[in-house]
């Protein structure tokens, strides 16, 4: 794995603006509250230096709402929020399904 194809999870966290520090990115991944799907399996990611890379699919709390996201680049920075944006889209979340 080459550092052009992935990136640390706390690191992406925070220069998509999910988080305020990188430090609270950090925590919150080792709280285990991130579910990375990649190549069809799901699992909980556990330490803030674990991979993600583009196409893979984060599901998280935060802030009261549940945040389903696709990553669609890694970023060089933490940039403005409109460059930020441009790291991610949104996933519909299925409620009440059945």
């Amino acid at each position: 794995m080459s550092e052009g194809d992935a990136c640390r999870v706390d690191l992406w966290l925070w220069r998509a603006r999910f988080f305020k520090t990188r430090t609270l990115a950090a925590e919150f991944v080792e709280k285990r509250r991130v579910r990375v799907t990649r190549n069809g399996q799901e699992h909980r990611l556990d330490k803030r230096a674990r991979p993600v890379r583009v196409g893979d699919r984060l599901v998280f709390a935060l802030g009261g709402r549940v945040v389903a996201v696709v990553v669609e680049g890694l970023g060089e920075r933490r940039g403005p929020a409109e460059e930020a944006r441009t790291l991610y889209s949104t996933l519909e979340m299925d409620e009440g399904a059945g």
